[in-house]
């Protein structure tokens, strides 16, 4: 715990003396795009970063509006490494994305849905209005991407704060907290992701329930379902790290469709490994398509119908009810 509270302090003390500057750094393959590098003040008061993306022409002399996605990390993934994610995306569609550093009740890498993390990434837009006065954002076109936590912050932003968002994309992330904290034993460094969960969330899901349940978007079904906001769920049946995908987003999918049928969200199954598919290589520029953010696909609107699911069974069977268990074989 001592360890813990040092590391938070210092990186408190590293964030306040970064404050407003601004940095150029190159992410994975992202040659035509620029990053500046903002602070704002989080929900309890500490000062934290933001890592902003821009095609490498957009600047205060050439600003027309463009679209904005806010993009959490994930867990245990400092924003400047979420940055990387994004490649030359920006510039080849013309949108901005801003990666905060996040701040949890405690701690700021394991934020884990934290309801002031929620409420600090619903007023990015505002503090890029703040910070850089000559960002024009298109109010109509602002979404939410993440990958693991960071999918499931954009998960409960959508839920949250359905009048914000344009359409939310959540990569391999979970959606029942409590039942996380029970599959950390299963990894390596399960019992220090617990202790972590522990000291961030309050206690353990017997003892805070409560906690668990809001910071997960399963909590949240009946919000998501009646909000309007277009939803992508990608999942893997291969996820090593979020191994019960199945009962993660494809129960969350399985219980909007249940509320709401003509509710406007995309199922997406594969089976690369945890987080692959949210990069530049992966499905992250299919997944811009589909919300018209690249060229080749139009935008989807909010009455747009989603695609009917695509996940099956290990040995290609569909699934079938609201569990989603496999289609007898034949």
């Amino acid at each position: 715990m001592r360890r813990i509270t040092i590391a938070l302090v210092l990186s408190c003390v590293a964030a306040g003396g970064m404050a407003g500057a601004s940095r150029q750094f190159t992410p994975l393959g992202g040659h035509l795009v620029r990053v500046v590098r903002i602070a704002y003040r989080a929900h309890d008061g500490l000062t934290r970063r933001a890592y902003v993306l821009l095609p490498r022409w957009y600047g205060p002399q050439d600003h027309p509006p463009i679209p904005l996605v806010i993009s959490p990390h994930g867990r245990g993934v400092p924003a400047r490494e979420n940055v990387r994610l994004w490649g030359n995306l920006p510039a080849q569609g013309r949108f901005a994305v801003v990666n905060p550093e996040g701040q949890g009740r405690r701690l700021a890498l394991y934020s884990w849905g934290d309801p002031g993390q929620i409420r600090d990434l619903a007023r990015m837009p505002e503090i890029l209005r703040q910070r850089l006065t000559w960002l024009r954002i298109d109010q109509r076109r602002i979404y939410a991407f993440g990958g693991s936590m960071g999918g499931q912050e954009v998960l409960l932003l959508g839920a949250r704060f359905p009048r914000l968002l344009a359409g939310a994309a959540a990569f391999d992330a979970p959606t029942d907290l409590a039942a996380r904290y029970r599959a950390f034993r299963r990894l390596r460094d399960g019992r220090r992701l617990q202790r972590l969960a522990r000291y961030e969330i309050g206690g353990d899901p017997w003892r805070v329930p409560h906690a668990y349940a809001t910071r997960s978007p399963i909590g949240e079904v009946r919000r998501l379902a009646s909000s309007g906001v277009p939803l992508q769920i990608w999942w893997s049946r291969r996820d090593r790290i979020v191994a019960d995908g199945l009962a993660q987003s494809g129960l969350l999918v399985r219980e909007l469709r249940g509320l709401n049928p003509s509710v406007p969200v995309q199922e997406f199954v594969g089976a690369w490994r945890h987080s692959a598919d949210m990069r530049p290589d992966g499905r992250l520029p299919d997944a811009l398509r589909r919300f018209g953010l690249l060229p080749g696909a139009r935008a989807s609107s909010r009455q747009d119908d989603a695609r009917p699911p695509t996940a099956l069974c290990e040995d290609g069977r569909s699934l079938v009810g609201r569990r989603g268990r496999c289609a007898p074989a034949r």
